[in-house]
């Protein structure tokens, strides 16, 4: 009788350690990776390119019982024909629309700021 018992408490103190392990793992991962973008960034040149805003977009995360998180993404196409879309905050993404033109100011995957044209702002 005490066989079925003698397995619940020799499995379930494992099955713990592992999701512990798990959970452990996924944020040492989620911190080294901010920590590398970050540094990554810091170490690229501040670039200031001319630079069309071609999209936005939002990404939603949590919900449900935690409290939403909105993303703000706006897509830029540089001089050279290269699209890069950058993070900014939501005050920046009130601020643009797609179509403006102007400086981009960008380090690595950081926003910076977006000047528009003042041809584009007159007409």
């Amino acid at each position: 009788m005490n066989g079925g018992g003698d397995f619940m408490f020799q499995v379930v103190p494992i099955f713990i350690g592992i999701i512990f392990v798990i959970v452990i793992s996924f944020i040492l991962f989620s911190a080294v990776k901010g920590v590398s973008q970050w540094s990554q960034n810091n170490q690229s040149p501040v670039l200031n390119v001319g630079a069309k805003v071609l999209g936005k977009r939002t990404a939603v995360k949590g919900g449900g019982e935690s409290r939403a998180y909105s993303h703000y993404y706006i897509t830029f196409e540089v001089e050279s024909g290269d699209r890069i879309e950058l993070k900014v905050n939501d005050k920046n993404y009130g601020m643009l629309v797609e179509g403006d033109e102007g400086d981009l100011t960008f380090q690595g995957t950081r926003y910076l700021g977006f000047e528009r044209s003042h041809l584009k702002a007159q007409q």
